[in-house]
């Protein structure tokens, strides 16, 4: 019996796809021999996971279209199958935590500032528990962002530095809040003035450039916002994901008939 075009189209896709995995599993292998801050070594592990796991799905479904292994490709569409339903899962969880909360403008200022209470509870509690901050903070501190920052305005005046256009983490996490009524010295740099804030940031704020406003709310909403801005086009980019999985388990299907078809002719032939 002809061997079927979307068996054909199956092993190719699989074939691709198994390929691309060698490339994430070598990586999540690189980082956990070769990682030595924090944040990288807390990549490792799902990056490792994510390569194994493309390369097994992908081998099932290869060998269960070309070499018409039934139970295999079963199997694979399972999976496949699996992977939709939580990938329709996550989309919608990420567009309704990721929904609420929003940077305030503040009037005469370029940048905006962030409050952790604006956001989502399932958010707020994440970035609460000590363990997931301590983290947060040594990815941020290993990214730089504030000494980028601090070498970037340091010669600004205060009026260039009231307008200039920071990212939501910048203005969280590597100066006091506006609410403080600090006097500027440098970006990074502020003395207290006689000004009485409400604002728990202002007593959190340190002018030691490991410790600035990281431990602040409003580094915590400032994370927050970036996050949500990246969850955001992560879930735009997984519907596209979601439409070639469902393309590519529609194909599956017919393979998995095709099996069961030459099945039952080659077990009903006799010689």
């Amino acid at each position: 019996m002809a061997f079927r075009l979307s068996n054909n189209l199956v092993g190719i896709l699989n074939l691709i796809t198994f390929l691309l995995s060698i490339p994430i599993l070598g990586a999540g292998i690189w980082l956990r021999r070769e990682g030595v801050t924090e944040c990288e070594q807390f990549l490792d592990t799902p990056v490792i996971i994510i390569g194994v796991f493309l390369m097994l799905v992908s081998l099932a479904g290869l060998i269960g279209a070309c070499c018409r292994v039934t139970w295999l490709l079963w199997l694979y569409l399972v999976v496949m199958f699996l992977l939709i339903v939580l990938g329709i899962a996550f989309t919608i969880f990420a567009f309704v935590v990721t929904n609420k909360g929003a940077g305030q403008v503040l009037s005469g200022k370029g940048y905006k500032e962030y409050r952790l209470g604006d956001y989502s509870n399932w958010l707020q509690k994440r970035v609460n528990d000590n363990k997931n901050w301590n983290k947060i903070k040594s990815c941020l501190a290993d990214s730089k962002v504030c000494t980028d920052f601090h070498d970037k305005y340091l010669n600004a005046s205060l009026p260039e530095f009231y307008q200039a256009h920071l990212s939501a983490v910048q203005s969280g996490c590597c100066k006091p809040s506006n609410d403080c009524q600090f006097n500027y010295v440098g970006p990074t740099n502020w003395t207290r003035g006689s000004g009485v804030s409400n604002n728990p940031d202002c007593n959190l704020w340190d002018n030691d450039p490991k410790r600035l406003c990281f431990n602040c709310e409003a580094c915590k909403a400032g994370f927050i916002d970036n996050l949500k801005s990246s969850w955001k086009k992560v879930a735009v980019v997984n519907i596209v994901f979601l439409i070639f999985l469902i393309v590519v388990y529609s194909v599956g299907c017919c393979a998995f008939r095709n099996n069961r078809r030459d099945n039952d002719y080659h077990q009903g032939w006799k010689p």
